[in-house]
């Protein structure tokens, strides 16, 4: 039998890291915050990433253009056929002003992409002077047609009444508000519809991707009023994804609430289990779901910046997708958001090849930021973000469900 001696000084060393691990451990448990930075995941985000994957490969130097502000043809011949694009009210104009000055100041000036926006109501003259005294391309300004913006005449007032009374009484955001489903339902998809007169002809309402404004375009980059972009974007996304043949592109990855959504897992299963050949072999299952499809674990893209293709969206399964979910109802009577139907969409229709995080870029929505954190791109970017407040790895944030995929 080897029995092992130890001098005092090695019992001290022990006595000590026993003690160390053992406070590790307690404070792992019952003190949140302080178990995500100590966790190995979190550790291994402070490293660069390699690189090689997919998902979250950083964008090449190649894409990137001179940082000084251009309107040559340099840039502009090489645009894609995409547009930025902002849902807003007039009453949003002193926001909406700044989120596109920082993105043109940050971005756009560079590349002199096209703006759209739409709104349910004519724009003011204000909201158009004052947007077009600081774009630098063309810009266009689009009104959603009354039938297709507002809840449609199929829904059960009584039923959609009850469904925001009992949100709103159990403090649910916008539990209450249906000007908010009807933004939700407008952003999340298409639906045919057939005129009674003429039966045979399907006529397709407007959603955003259909709206006549944005048929001449492939590519959209979503910009909502009171947004803010904290590093220079010197490459231009839309090329990237246009080379790189990916569909859909996002910053932040959260959970979403399940009151909000109680049937929408159940009513996606049962479409995908009907139509299994709109399933991609390769797709990101492993994200939205921690079963295998079994249940939804809530996972979903932050859509309020989004940079995607819309032929994607104007395809057939995501049209006979969207149409099925609008059928049951669920954006009124529950208060489905276009961020889980356009998350569980893309991760069930697409390749997970397709989907792209853009750690490059620093983006803020109130109250969350995400601040570049692979190696190099802090500083590249000439960030002003702190990269330790990045919500990457947040308690709340998705990204280990995204990252475990891969």
């Amino acid at each position: 039998m080897l029995v092992l001696k130890m001098n005092t000084t090695a019992r001290y060393v022990c006595l000590v890291v026993a003690v160390i691990i053992g406070l590790h451990t307690i404070l792992s448990f019952t003190h949140e915050d302080y178990g995500r930075v100590t966790s190995l995941s979190h550790i291994a985000a402070q490293l660069p990433w390699s690189g090689t994957t997919p998902g979250m490969e950083p964008v090449p130097d190649e894409y990137y253009v001179s940082p000084e502000p251009s309107s040559t043809a340099g840039n502009s011949t090489a645009r894609q056929s995409a547009t930025l694009l902002m849902l807003a009210r007039n009453s949003d104009v002193e926001n909406a002003v700044r989120s596109v000055r920082e993105l043109e100041d940050k971005f756009n000036k560079k590349f002199n992409y096209p703006w759209t926006f739409l709104n349910e109501e004519e724009f003011s003259d204000e909201f158009k002077q004052r947007v077009s005294n600081v774009v630098s391309g063309p810009v266009s300004f689009g009104l959603i047609p009354h039938d297709h913006w507002f809840q449609p005449d199929s829904i059960d007032e009584a039923k959609a009444t009850a469904a925001r009374e009992k949100m709103q009484k159990d403090n649910i955001i916008y539990g209450g508000s249906v000007s908010y489903r009807n933004m939700c339902r407008f952003n999340s998809g298409v639906r045919a519809i057939v005129l009674i007169a003429v039966p045979h002809i399907p006529i397709l309402q407007q959603f955003f991707y259909r709206h006549a404004l944005l048929q001449q375009y492939k590519w959209y980059w979503r910009v909502e009023p009171d947004v803010h972009f904290h590093c220079d974007i010197d490459f231009d996304p839309f090329k990237y994804m246009e080379d790189n043949n990916k569909v859909y592109g996002f910053t932040i990855t959260m959970y979403e609430y399940f009151a909000t959504i109680p049937t929408l897992w159940d009513t996606v299963m049962k479409f995908a289990r009907e139509n299994p050949q709109y399933v991609s072999p390769n797709n990101a299952m492993g994200y939205i779901s921690d079963n295998g499809g079994q249940s939804y674990n809530l996972c979903h893209f932050w859509s309020n910046f989004e940079i995607a293709s819309m032929e994607f969206w104007r395809g057939e399964a995501y049209s006979k997708f969207f149409e099925t979910l609008d059928a049951t109802g669920g954006f009124y009577y529950e208060r489905w958001g276009d961020a889980p139907v356009h998350s569980l969409g893309v991760a069930l229709f697409a390749d997970k090849n397709q989907i792209h995080f853009f750690d490059d870029i620093g983006y803020e929505h109130n109250p969350y930021t995400h601040c570049p954190r692979g190696a190099g791109k802090w500083e590249k970017g000439k960030c002003a973000c702190n990269p330790d407040r990045s919500f990457d790895y947040d308690g709340y944030s998705c990204m280990k469900q995204w990252e475990r995929i891969w």
